[in-house]
């Protein structure tokens, strides 16, 4: 439906919902409107929008409780035009959900998100040589609250070691999205939904920041390359 045709029709009322939906009448969730925004084919899964982050916006989106969907709507133009072939992104991403989840999840998962945060620092460290103070303060601070969970991991890495190969990495991130995100919805404490929003919010920042900075380096390298075709 044209989208002059949505805004009048008087039946067409944008709610945000669970699952994938075949079109905007029966509803939509937050990356499905972003699609829309995006004037993208009617989709959970944009071209507009990096994939992780798209992944952390639908398992947000679902795991939230209906009273407190609607909130979510305000990010949803937020996150069209954030993409990048940049692996930090993935890792960030991970990083953050696993971070804010670790204090507050079960033991058992726990203790693999310590593990996942101890290699994700540890993927996000050969690729990033200025560590960001902000989200290694936000790792101690969650390893402190979390101290069996964090000497359990250290303990099974040590045993066991940590897979470095890129290929896995996608695989890696995936997996500890998924556990945290799951680990925020169902634990015995007040506010996920509002935790979960908060989330959502962090990573789009994230991935703006690491967006914004190829950005800027691509910039800076065209005169670069430009001269060397010369």
């Amino acid at each position: 439906m044209p989208v002059h045709q949505m805004n009048n029709s008087p039946d067409f009322v944008p709610i945000l919902s669970v699952g994938r939906h075949r079109t905007p009448r029966r509803g939509g969730c937050f990356m499905e409107f972003a699609s829309y925004l995006a004037g993208e084919k009617w989709s959970d899964h944009p071209a507009c929008t990096h994939p992780t982050l798209a992944l952390l916006a639908r398992l947000v989106n679902d795991a939230t409780s209906d009273a407190e969907r609607p909130a979510l709507a305000e990010l949803i133009p937020s996150v069209i035009g954030l993409t990048s072939s940049d692996p930090r992104v993935d890792l960030r991403i991970a990083l953050r959900a696993a971070t804010v989840a670790l204090p507050i999840a079960s033991e058992g998962r726990q203790q693999a998100l310590a593990v996942g945060i101890i290699a994700a620092q540890s993927h996000l460290a050969r690729r990033e040589p200025l560590a960001d103070s902000t989200l290694t303060d936000d790792v101690a601070s969650a390893f402190a609250q979390a101290p069996l969970a964090e000497s359990w991991a250290r303990a099974f890495i040590a045993e066991n070691g940590l897979e470095h190969r890129d290929r896995a990495l996608r695989r890696m991130t995936e997996s500890l999205i998924h556990t945290a995100v799951m680990g925020i919805a169902n634990a015995c404490a007040p506010g996920s939904d509002a935790c979960l929003r908060s989330l959502l919010r962090d990573a789009i920042q994230d991935c703006r920041m690491i967006v914004d900075i190829t950005t800027v380096d691509t910039a800076s390298a065209a005169p670069t390359l430009n001269a060397l075709r010369s």
